[in-house]
């Protein structure tokens, strides 16, 4: 085990003892990137203040895995997410990135999909329509592409990472990380309910504003941009995504000295980007306790593997 921080500084409360752990809901998360003259840039949401989970911290598009988004097979345009190194089965990896899908839709309205069969993609009027029976519980992502005649492109979308939360918290998401590319002609749209606003920044932008204190982020957040700082385009990530090795990262509480201290097993720092020291969770974890500030150590961009 790696050093950990006080469990208060993860801004979930003291985790309470459970005779058994609570079983995780599947969960994805989609990290939309695009090219830009600087680099390339990902899209990130900043959560209201008011939520129950991850209350005023700097996320990725993402949430829990509906019964509605589980599709038959050949439903998408591209390689068959089945095939995915994301440790489930056929069924639930399809699921998952129906999910991924879904969730940027509803969350930034940007849909990952295209025409079947040389149809015309919605108009405006229509897309923002679907999006709000989506929102609504009205209708899933599968019924409303069948009813458009699309299909998910799963050409754009790749495997990236995968964290568990840790069996203490009483909220636990067995969740995907998938990266994605902006859609040619599709712009990004007022952000959902949840969210507060949006922002377009280069990886290790966004990691020097949680360093100033403007953003907070969790380690999940932060590894993952800090994984696509020694990337200069969209096709080398998606070249990259090709060869990754993903297992689950699971933090666990132990005791320690100042009362429960989250850490991470020791085997997990060979999955993480080589920036990502034990030193860099600690502090970024009770950095969220000050307003979100970074370590003075945060790597220096371009220290991924």
């Amino acid at each position: 085990m790696v050093p950990g921080v006080p469990a208060e500084a993860a801004d979930a409360g003291r985790p309470a003892q459970h005779p058994r752990p609570p079983t995780p809901r599947d969960a994805s998360t989609t990290i939309l990137l695009r090219d830009a003259p600087g680099g390339i840039e990902a899209y990130l949401l900043v959560r209201s203040t008011h939520l129950a989970a991850f209350a005023g911290l700097t996320v990725f598009p993402g949430g829990s895995v509906d019964a509605g988004d589980y599709v038959r097979e050949g439903s998408w345009r591209g390689p068959d997410p089945a095939g995915w190194p994301l440790g489930a089965a056929a069924d639930l990896s399809r699921a998952l990135v129906t999910a991924a899908v879904r969730e940027t839709f509803e969350e930034i309205g940007v849909l990952l999909a295209e025409p079947a069969d040389g149809q015309s993609f919605p108009g405006a009027a229509d897309l923002a329509h679907d999006r709000a029976a989506l929102e609504a519980g009205e209708a899933t992502l599968p019924a409303l592409l069948d009813s458009r005649g699309l299909v998910l492109r799963t050409d754009l979308v790749r495997p990236w990472t995968h964290w568990i939360t840790p069996e203490a918290e009483k909220r636990r998401f067995d969740t995907r990380f998938f990266v994605a590319g902006l859609p040619a002609g599709q712009q990004v749209q007022q952000p959902s309910g949840e969210a507060t606003r949006g922002l377009w920044l280069r990886p290790a932008e966004a990691l020097a504003t949680v360093e100033r204190g403007e953003l907070g982020m969790l380690p999940p957040t932060a590894s993952t941009l800090l994984s696509l700082t020694e990337f200069g385009t969209l096709a080398d990530v998606f070249a990259a995504a090709e060869t990754r090795t993903i297992r689950p990262i699971q933090p666990v509480y132990q005791r320690g000295e100042g009362g429960p201290q989250l850490t991470l097993p020791s085997d997990a720092l060979e999955l993480l980007p080589a920036g990502v020291t034990p030193e860099f969770v600690s502090g970024l974890l009770a950095g969220i306790a000050r307003h979100g500030r970074l370590p003075a150590t945060q790597p220096e961009k371009g220290s991924t593997t």
